[in-house]
């Protein structure tokens, strides 16, 4: 996958992340698109929102997603490295790859996938990294409730 392209799906990921943000929530967000280039489902974390400590950027994408027969040759795009919880998703349902927005403010489990056959595109998008500090920054102690420090 070129850079071109990901920045494209990025973008969606992106849109998602801002949401969050604005809904005072944690500002990842993530896409997941199929082997076709099509838009399959999108999300962003709602772990405040919903009070569910299970709802990931990457998990809301993948729900929303809904069932498909296989996800062999899936992106997820996601503006975060995945935390090991979103990476055992990437995993267990075997998607081939991930797009990861920046891994500046939080090194998750791309590396992990990456030797167990997945794809990973790294982006290092500063409007990732920017979002992620600013958080950082005004929300320290719900980032580390995020991260489970």
């Amino acid at each position: 996958m070129d850079q071109e392209q990901a920045r494209a799906w990025l973008a969606t990921a992106v849109a998602e992340a801002r949401a969050g943000r604005d809904e005072g929530g944690i500002p990842v967000g993530a896409a997941l698109y199929g082997a076709d280039g099509a838009l399959l489902g999108r999300g962003r974390n709602r772990r405040v929102q919903d009070g569910d400590p299970s709802l990931h950027a990457e998990t809301a994408a993948f729900r929303a997603a809904g069932r498909q027969r296989s996800y062999r040759g899936t992106t997820m795009v996601t503006t975060l490295s995945p935390c090991w919880y979103c990476s055992g998703l990437v995993r267990q349902f075997g998607i081939s790859r991930v797009v990861v927005g920046e891994a500046t403010t939080f090194h998750g489990g791309h590396d992990w996938l990456a030797a167990h056959g997945v794809e990973i595109v790294l982006v290092n998008a500063p409007e990732c990294v920017a979002l992620m500090r600013d958080f950082i920054d005004h929300h320290a102690a719900l980032w580390k409730e995020d991260i489970g420090e």
